[in-house]
């Protein structure tokens, strides 16, 4: 089974950092030129895009023959991914270039497994393979590797194989980090506690409403993050309109595209690390996800595709989900949970109720939190509940971790139940 191990790599001296930057940065001039070579050959009919040139002789003495090797192997996954997204319809572009020697290039590289180590302990370590050229520079020993000082708990320090390792500087961050991809024996997995089920609402005011067969309920957060990739998606907007005709992007916008991916990935990853820590304690074996499609069938609109598609990223969000769900024996089903947002849970009238923000009410009397609301219909669907739900947990992001705020919120939240009900 198939797990990354995620880490922050830190320089212990500046010479050391330089050293770094100036692999990074050979490794994404390398990855342009492919990449210019293959684009140039499949804008040529009569030329084959998978013939390159040979550049180990020209980067070999700077990143070690493995390294060319892997960037090359890297640019041809990307190339081969194009092709299939192509033949669906569904690419969006041929693959693009990691930024340019005037602008500032993207650092970022892939070490082969059998070129880097990771000690891990009480002063984790890093140590990567480099190039001749640069061992002489700086003073590295023949057989000699950079040593870097690793910083972060992994998620699985015994693992049966290493994979290839990405290094790359995160500008979000300001800070150089790494992908380690591991295999583990499923032996290493853990198990579910007990028998009980949970479902989730997935939203974009609020990410996800969580209820489960033990009565409890989470809600997390979403607008602040929502606010902040519409404010960047405006900013990148506004640079492409001051573009000269022919051009459709510049180095600052490829940088705010990938910041505001890395922001949404990098909180998505610790709300389903959080989640599913927290539902493995419930004792849940099994969670119930509500289709999107629903939503848009039912209450399409500009605001809920934005939403929906482009921050959400779902179909990515449920494998980040499930993978992180298998490491503790729980299953992951995508359910239908058509018109859940709107069923009033003691009536169960759909067409009576009003929502309002986050509250929905119904002409019988009730009135509650909407997606709360939602959560626990789309699990009453899927199996029996007993338990009444105890008072919600609000979770809120501070762009590290998600944390429980001092006032948990009510169920039942008042607002203008006159409204005409609204859309997700």
């Amino acid at each position: 089974m198939k797990r990354t191990n995620t880490f922050d790599v830190v320089p212990q001296s500046d010479e050391d950092e330089e050293l770094l930057r100036r692999l990074l940065d050979a490794s994404a001039a390398l990855w342009n030129e492919i990449n210019y070579e293959r684009r140039e050959h499949y804008a040529d009919p009569d030329a084959d895009v998978w013939e390159i040139s040979e550049y180990r002789g020209r980067y070999g003495e700077t990143l070690g023959a493995s390294t060319v090797q892997q960037i090359e192997r890297k640019n041809r996954e990307a190339w081969r991914s194009f092709f299939a997204l192509k033949k669906k319809d569904e690419a969006n572009g041929k693959p693009g270039y990691w930024g340019n020697a005037e602008d500032g290039r993207e650092l970022r590289t892939y070490i082969r497994n059998t070129s880097y180590t990771v000690e891990w302990g009480e002063y984790s370590r890093l140590e990567i393979l480099v190039g001749k050229d640069l061992k002489d520079e700086y003073g590295l020993g023949h057989r000699e590797r950079l040593r870097l000082e690793v910083r972060g708990e992994p998620n699985w320090k015994e693992y049966d194989k290493q994979g290839r390792l990405e290094l790359f500087w995160d500008e979000n961050a300001q800070s150089f980090r790494a992908f380690q991809p591991v295999t583990i024996d499923n032996s290493r997995l853990a198990h579910p506690l007990a028998d009980e089920t949970a479902a989730l609402d997935i939203g974009a005011n609020n990410l996800v409403a969580c209820s489960t067969s033990t009565g409890t309920q989470l809600l997390y957060e979403g607008r602040d993050l929502f606010e902040r990739f519409r404010e960047t998606t405006r900013e990148i907007a506004r640079l492409q309109s001051l573009l000269d005709d022919g051009r459709y992007s510049s180095h600052r916008i490829r940088s705010l595209y990938r910041r505001r991916t890395r922001r949404r990935d990098h909180a998505q990853d610790a709300l389903a690390r959080d989640l599913i820590e927290r539902l493995h304690g419930e004792g849940i074996s099994t969670v119930y996800v509500g289709a999107l499609t629903d939503v848009l069938d039912t209450h399409w609109s500009v605001e809920a595709n934005a939403k929906t598609h482009n921050f959400w990223a779902f179909r990515q969000f449920i494998d980040r989900l499930a993978c992180t769900a298998e490491e503790y024996g729980i299953s992951v089903e995508v359910r239908s949970e058509a018109w859940t947002s709107q069923e009033c849970p003691q009536c169960g009238s759909t067409d009576r109720t009003t929502r309002h923000r986050d509250t929905l009410t119904c002409p019988c009397g009730f009135e509650g939190h909407a997606d709360l609301t939602a959560s626990e219909t789309f699990l009453r669907r899927q199996t029996d509940v007993a338990r009444p739900m105890a008072r919600p947990v609000r979770l809120k992001w501070n762009d590290h971790d998600w944390s429980e705020l001092p006032r948990s919120c009510s169920n039942e939240e008042r607002t203008n139940p006159q409204v005409a009900s609204v859309g997700r």
